[in-house]
């Protein structure tokens, strides 16, 4: 499994944790969870997009590394 698809089945999971909850304080901190974990989420995704777009870069250059 990658870390992108589990920090984002993690975010999803405390969201529907949340839409169960009957306490405020509890539906609060897994939504806290979920955005803790989108944003992890998002951190994966632009390093994968910066880390493709400098390969191109690198192969337009003629360059491996």
């Amino acid at each position: 499994m990658s870390t992108l698809k589990f920090y984002t089945e993690r975010a999803e999971q405390c969201r529907a944790e949340a839409r169960l909850a009957s306490l405020a304080n509890v539906r609060e901190r897994c939504l806290s969870a979920a955005a803790a974990w989108d944003s992890m989420a998002e951190r994966v995704r632009t390093s994968e997009t910066y880390r493709v777009e400098d390969a191109a870069r690198k192969a337009a250059e003629g360059r491996t590394s």
